[in-house]
């Protein structure tokens, strides 16, 4: 008597197909695994050549600085010209005008005292309606020195939050260059010699940042 041996069904075209597929994506996953290189966040637009906030600040700030000191005028000279024709001031010695003018300014004076980190600063020549105030951190605020040149534009950027980045990376910059060692908390009736940008916006109101700064 002989034994039946029973054969099995054979594997399907479908099923063939399903497994050569399977076996493919397992190659190509294992091929990108291979030749992928891990990056921290934050330095991939750095790695393809683009905008990285870490170093923009400290690459851009020395040009901005020496601009700033050729072109600041005494604080002397300008209030009389702000105070005649705020206008034709900002025109005159200041860079752009989509919100006021950026105008380089330089000047010798005592500090008073200090709220948030902004002084106020009495200058001789300066009448005294005008406000001159410093602001000495420890938080910078404003584009006054992205915008100081006129050389930055937002053109250059990818969106608005890279042109904003870029304002708060030359700020950082700046305290690292200029205020990082001034004790900052104790200027109060110092004299200070500053040079440094304001927006002009009320003639009669300056919010100077500093490219500059020396304490006596």
């Amino acid at each position: 008597m002989s034994a039946t041996v029973a054969s099995r069904p054979a594997v399907s075209s479908k099923l063939k197909g399903r497994l050569i597929i399977g076996a493919c994506v397992v190659v190509l996953l294992g091929a990108m695994a291979w030749d992928t290189t891990v990056v921290e966040i934050g330095t991939e637009a750095e790695l393809a050549g683009g905008f990285s906030a870490d170093t923009y600040g400290a690459e851009h700030f020395p040009d901005i600085q020496a601009s700033v000191e050729k072109r600041a005028v005494d604080a002397s000279e300008l209030a009389p010209a702000v105070l005649e024709d705020s206008m034709a001031a900002g025109q005159k010695y200041g860079v752009g005008d989509s919100f006021g003018p950026v105008v380089p300014v330089t000047f010798t004076g005592v500090a008073g005292e200090a709220r948030a980190g902004i002084y106020t600063i009495a200058v001789e020549g300066v009448p005294d309606e005008i406000s001159v105030r410093l602001q000495t951190g420890p938080a910078i605020n404003g584009t006054d020195l992205r915008d100081a040149t006129g050389e930055i534009s937002f053109g250059e950027f990818t969106n608005q939050i890279e042109y904003q980045n870029a304002g708060a990376s030359i700020n950082d910059a700046m305290k690292a260059a200029v205020l990082a060692d001034i004790d900052t908390a104790d200027l109060s009736g110092k004299t200070v010699t500053v040079t440094g940008v304001f927006k002009l916006i009320n003639p009669k109101n300056w919010l100077v940042t500093p490219v500059r700064m020396e304490v006596q």
